[in-house]
């Protein structure tokens, strides 16, 4: 048994209180960080927010109407239904961020991308999908070459020639139908499915026409709301039905978390109640400098008059080319790394670089984008492809090492039942490997996206404008990025109203996004960690 100061072999002098101080040095260590960095965004968000502006009224309503019934309501549960607490904070939550994200995606196909466009593309790859299937099902009588030459050339020409065909139409549905068929049908489906638990089949497709048909209704019922129809879909498809099939689904699992759903509906309906209330008796509001102007306008001489508009939409479409250019290059090296490479010098030498380029400032990665993609390649500075690109490379390394951290968790016994079974090492990794570690994967890619959209000095290495007044429509053209523009306000229009309106608004915008971001990937690793 341990003394109280004893002397074991090996293992120096033992005392308890030395351990004792060195647990209260971490505690306080971690308090001191924890604090410092909430006063930062306090000082921040009181800024941009300004609540004290607001009329004593309009506090004392949502006192009344939304934090004291929360706090109540919230403590009943977490003390009696922990889990019910948990299940209405997550459908809260899940409502409030799945709304900022598709308030983007909205975006997207009100100013960028129209949404005929968007429909004949995604009609084209569901052709090749289906082509390809149908490639598929001919295993034994074509040999492996002819089905993938044959399946490579269906994709090819559906996404070369379908799209051009589909907008040349004369006569099209409008653009709620098309965004209900390109966007809604997806999501209905896993939405369907998941809300209609062990139903049966019947069941199951009344369940997605159901939700098919409640995105269909955006196109009808946003205008009565003074919501056009394009942005009306998108909320409902984006971020209602996926919010409100999570909700049913797991209710209809665990019925004995239905109190959540109480404490979801006290939240939201103190909301309304309380800004219903406001609005009726004339209680002015903070006279915050995050409001609807700010995120729907473009840049001004004037901080008043600035809004974060076209570097949003540029964040997006940067964030969307990032993902696209480092998840499969990451995925795939990460694959063939852990997988496939021999344990030789040359992959320990890989090995190490790829952990150092990790830690590389992102100055010298911007440098890189400029000598490698305008300098030798000659492309044009400052564009959404080469901005992309440039990022990309940016988290690859980040993208690599999460990705082969995810493919290590999996237990090398499934590997080698899969063999057992007589399964060869690419219908292990498909069928088994990749499977398991996805969610790992995944969430490795988003906080590495999470770090790229906060990037600035990249951008100004390769040219990218820190003012814009307009949208890129496609990646040939200019782009700014949200710490840009934040970093022009600071820099190029110094002045004590930016400083003390415009900058602080910009930065509470990109430290929420940030936040949603990561906020994803924390849910996925819980939800990763518990399913195994």
């Amino acid at each position: 048994m341990a003394t109280e100061r004893g002397k074991i072999e090996d293992f120096g002098h033992v005392s308890r209180t030395v351990g004792t101080v060195f647990r209260y040095l971490l505690l306080a260590a971690t308090l001191f960080g924890i604090v410092a960095l909430t006063v930062l965004l306090i000082y921040v968000a009181n800024d941009a927010i300004q609540p004290l502006t607001a009329d004593p009224g309009w506090h004392l309503t949502f006192l009344l109407t939304l934090v004291l019934p929360t706090l109540a309501v919230g403590a009943y549960l977490f003390r009696t239904d922990p889990a019910s607490f948990r299940f209405g904070g997550a459908v809260v939550g899940t409502l409030a961020v799945s709304t900022m994200f598709a308030g983007g995606v909205a975006m997207l196909f009100v100013d960028i991308v129209e949404p005929i466009t968007w429909f004949a593309y995604v009609f084209a790859l569901c052709l090749a999908f289906v082509g390809v299937v149908g490639i598929e099902r001919l295993d034994r009588r074509l040999p492996f070459l002819a089905r993938f030459v044959a399946a490579g050339a269906a994709v090819l020409l559906s996404v070369l020639f379908v799209p051009g065909l589909v907008t040349s139409l004369p006569v099209y549905p409008s653009d709620g139908v098309l965004l209900t068929l390109s966007v809604g049908t997806p999501i209905a489906l896993v939405v369907g499915r998941y809300a209609a638990v062990d139903d049966g089949r019947r069941r199951r497709l009344a369940a997605v026409g159901v939700a098919l048909a409640a995105v269909g209704l955006g196109a009808f019922v946003g205008p009565l709301v003074g919501v056009t129809p394009v942005p009306a879909t998108v909320v409902l498809a984006v971020a209602i039905v996926p919010t409100g099939g999570y909700a049913i689904g797991h209710v209809r699992r665990f019925p004995e978390r239905r109190a959540g759903l109480g404490f979801a509906a006290v939240i939201l309906g103190g909301t309304v109640v309380g800004a219903a209330a406001v609005d009726a008796l004339g209680f002015a509001g903070p006279q915050s400098w995050v409001d609807w102007g700010f995120l729907t306008s473009a840049h001004s001489g004037t901080a008043a008059d600035a809004g974060l508009y076209p570097a949003i939409g540029g964040s997006i479409l940067l964030m969307v080319t990032v993902a696209a250019l480092s998840f499969p290059l990451g995925v795939g090296a990460a694959v063939y790394l852990e997988e496939y490479a021999p344990d030789n010098r040359l992959t320990r030498f890989i090995d190490v670089n790829i952990s150092n380029l990790a830690g590389v400032p992102s100055v010298v990665y911007g440098l890189l984008g400029l000598g490698v993609f305008v300098t030798y390649l000659g492309q044009p500075t400052g564009t959404v492809l080469i901005g992309g690109a440039t990022l990309a490379l940016l988290i690859l390394p980040i993208v690599i090492i999460s990705a082969r951290e995810a493919l290590r968790s999996v237990p090398d016994s499934m590997r080698q039942a899969s063999y057992g079974m007589g399964a060869t090492r690419w219908q292990t990794i498909k069928n088994v490997v990749l499977p398991r570690a996805f969610p790992g994967i995944l969430t490795g890619t988003i906080l590495a996206l999470g770090r790229a959209i906060g990037e600035t000095a990249p951008l100004i290495m390769i040219g990218a404008p820190n003012v814009l007044f307009s949208l890129p429509t496609e990646l040939s053209s200019k782009v700014s990025a949200m710490p840009l523009q934040v970093y022009a306000w600071a820099s190029l229009f110094a002045s004590d109203p930016f400083y003390q309106a415009a900058v602080p608004a910009g930065v509470v915008v990109l430290l929420v996004v940030l936040l949603s971001m990561n906020s994803i990937a924390i849910v996925l690793r819980n939800k990763y960690q518990s399913d195994r």
